[in-house]
Formats: structure tokens, sequence, C-alpha cells
């Protein structure tokens, strides 16, 4: 008997999303799909807003019904997308996060080096398309922007594209941070494209600057969170310290595809040349870590039993952030006293105090710009056309500086 894959799915979000075709169908059912479902959106996030537990499978399909939305209100203006070009942006929105690994951005260059979630995404395709005979041609050349009609390619991928559209209104519902809540569907229905390039009507121009205000408060609240850094550095700093014991030979409880990447810091151009690399990543999800560090919480390492037990418990660092470096002596006198307080050598006291720096930038003015289609068919810059004195300023990339330790190397 035909199998019906005319099936519909019920998202927290938008209600009922349809699965448009057969070919969808079996992607989402695919097992390297299907492990989305074990990655966690955000992260480690859900440490300060609990409610964060929501994950890339439910992003990709949000994503993806949001592409449907979009289509059809293109064709509604007399964009002429064929039903080849529909099915194919769709599978490329899907897909667009199919490549990331476990805790998505937190570890993003830990586990492999030199290799974003983009290019891993854009691997994943190449070998789904010969597994499919074919069929994942036409979405990979707008993937990867190598097709005629550039606006397709910008509704994957750009600064208005439908993956911004669908995290911060997910994001902002499962945090709870309702400074995140942006109309996805009055700036879908203001979307039009003039000279093969998407832009935005004027009269959507609002929702526009409401988008980009909101982007602003989610990073500061929520992605680049004080007590989220805090949670992600410790979670890079447990695998840091876990890959240097296994480099020097010990054994370390893992899955075993999760210890062969502890074992070699793989690159890029070892997943163009070994095949099997691409299966094993397809292995890790959030579990294979929790999982580790569950057991390495007593390891007989101090350092990497300090840690995961931190974590585990939520002991986590305390975060120092603001507009100025940190002082060069400040941050020396705190690992002099990590040194002595858990009885360390300098190096290991580098796992417990650290610094870094944060960027924030809501608008990229350099990068693909929004363009508002104003009425007498002329194109401005969203920051030119705003009546807004700051959007402007939304353009400019704000840094921070932050300086990571443990809480009691203060009493």
């Amino acid at each position: 008997m035909p199998t019906n894959k005319r099936k519909i799915i019920n998202d927290p979000i938008y209600g009922f999303v349809s699965i448009p075709g057969e070919l969808i169908y079996d992607l989402i059912n695919h097992p390297w799909f299907q492990r989305l479902r074990r990655i966690k959106q955000l992260g480690l996030t859900n440490l300060v807003y609990p409610g964060a537990l929501h994950t890339r499978f439910h992003h990709a399909i949000g994503a993806m019904h949001l592409m449907q939305d979009a289509v059809n209100t293109l064709r509604q203006k007399d964009i002429d997308i064929s039903d080849k070009e529909e099915e194919a942006v769709l599978i490329a929105i899907l897909l667009h996060d199919i490549g990331h690994g476990p805790f998505s951005h937190a570890l993003e260059h830990s586990l492999v080096k030199s290799i974003k979630h983009e290019a891993l995404s854009a691997l994943f395709m190449d070998r789904l398309n010969k597994e499919f005979k074919g069929r994942l041609t036409l979405a990979i050349q707008i993937f990867n922007n190598r097709y005629k009609k550039s606006f397709l390619h910008q509704l994957v991928s750009s600064q208005l594209d439908m993956d911004r559209l669908d995290y911060l209104k997910r994001d902002s519902f499962f945090t709870g941070v309702v400074e995140g809540v942006i109309s996805s569907e009055r700036i879908i229905k203001m979307l039009n494209v003039s000279k093969d390039e998407l832009v935005v009507e004027h009269k959507g121009i609002y929702s526009i600057e409401k988008f980009l205000i909101a982007r602003r408060l989610m990073y500061w609240q929520v992605y680049l969170h004080k007590t989220v850094l805090s949670a992600e550095n410790l979670l890079v700093k447990i695998l840091q310290r876990a890959k240097e014991l296994s480099s020097k030979g010990q054994t370390l409880f893992a899955t075993p595809a999760f210890s062969i990447f502890l074992k070699t810091n793989y690159k890029h151009k070892d997943f163009l040349t070994n095949t099997r690399l691409l299966e094993l990543f397809a292995q890790l999800d959030d579990n294979d870590l929790m999982a580790s560090i569950k057991v390495w919480s007593e390891h007989k390492d101090p350092i990497l039993s300090r840690l995961s037990t931190n974590l585990l418990n939520r002991k986590l660092y305390k975060v120092e952030m603001g507009n100025a470096p940190i002082s060069a002596e400040y941050k020396n006198s705190l690992l002099q006293h990590a040194c002595k307080k858990y009885s360390i050598s300098a190096a290991e006291a580098t796992y417990f105090v650290f610094g870094g720096t944060v960027n924030n930038s809501a608008y990229d003015a350099k990068s693909i710009h929004i363009h508002i289609l104003m009425n007498n068919g002329s194109l401005v810059d969203v920051a030119n056309a705003s009546d807004l004195l700051n959007l402007k300023s939304l353009s400019k990339t704000v840094r921070k500086h932050y300086l990571c330790y443990p809480k009691d190397l203060k009493h």
C-alpha cells in the first residue's frame, strides 16, 4: 500500500504546518534530519530560561512553514516561482541547519576545527543529493547562491531570511522574553522582489524597524546573556580538557562516535577526503556529551571532574562584562588566586579564569542590505529610509569584553 505523505505537524507557534510533498516528507524522516530532535536550539540557555528546551527540529520545520508563506506571497505579486523552485527553496531552508553539532553554536569550533555548521550542512546536502538521485540539485544551488534567481537564496540566507524570522519568534516564545516578539506574518506580507533582489514594501518599514530592535534586544537578553555565556564557556572548557587528556593517551568514557572526535581535531578537508567522518558526525547529539559529562564528573583528573560537576549542578562562572578591555593585572590576580585555592598550575588555572569578547550587530550595513521599495519604485537602505533616529546606530557593532571566573575566588 502507498504511504500517505501529505502530513501535518502541530507547531506551538504557527499551529498546523503542512508537509507539502513526498520528497520533503522523506527528508524529514531521514535519520540525519531526525537527529535535530536531539539538539537543543539554544544550547545551554535553558540554565537561564528553563523553557528554552526547543530543538533544531522545531526551528527547521517552522522556517519551512514561513518559506511556504513567503512563496505564496510573492506569487500573489506576480513573481515567477515555479513548482520545482518552490520545492527546492523549501528543501534549502529545511536543511539549512542540518550540519549543527551538539549544543548548536556553543561547540561550533570545539568538536571540529575551522569549519562552520553551514559548511557541514552543505556536505550533508551533497550526500543526501546522491542518496535521492540528484533531486536536491536545485536546492543546493539555491543554498549556495549559485542559482540565477538570487532572491530565492536571500529567502534562505540574508538579513531578512526565514531562518531569522522563525528563530526570533520561536526563541522569544520558549524563553518568555517578550522583547523578541516580531510580526513575521506582517513582514512576509510586505516582501517583494525588485531587480532580482528581495525587498520590503514601504508600508512594511515599521515592522522591519521592530524586527531589528527585537534582534538587538534578544542578543543581549538571550543569546549573549552573561549566565548563558558562563554556561557555554564552561562546556567549551570541559571539552577542551577532555581533548587534552585524550591527546595524552588517557582513555575517557565516550560514545564510539564522540570518542573519535575527542582524539582528533578534524578540519574541513578531512570531511572531504574521509566520507566516513560525516556519518560519524551525524551520530552526535546533545546526549553524547551529557552522558559523558555525567561520567567525567567522577573522573580522577581533578580539573575535568570539577568542571563537569559544576556544569551538572549549575555552579556557573561569575561573568563581569563591560565596554572596556579587562585589566590584565586584575585577570592575573584571579589566575594566581585560582592556582593557590585549587592547588593547580598556571596553565590549569586558565580552565577557570579566562576572558573574551562578544559582538552584537542587529543590522550589518556592509552585508546584504535590507532595501525598502519606495512608492516611486526606488530602493533605499532601511537605515536611511527609517525615521527612527536610533536605527542607524543599530547598524553599528557593539563589542563588549568579559571575564569569567568561579564565584568562590572572590570569597
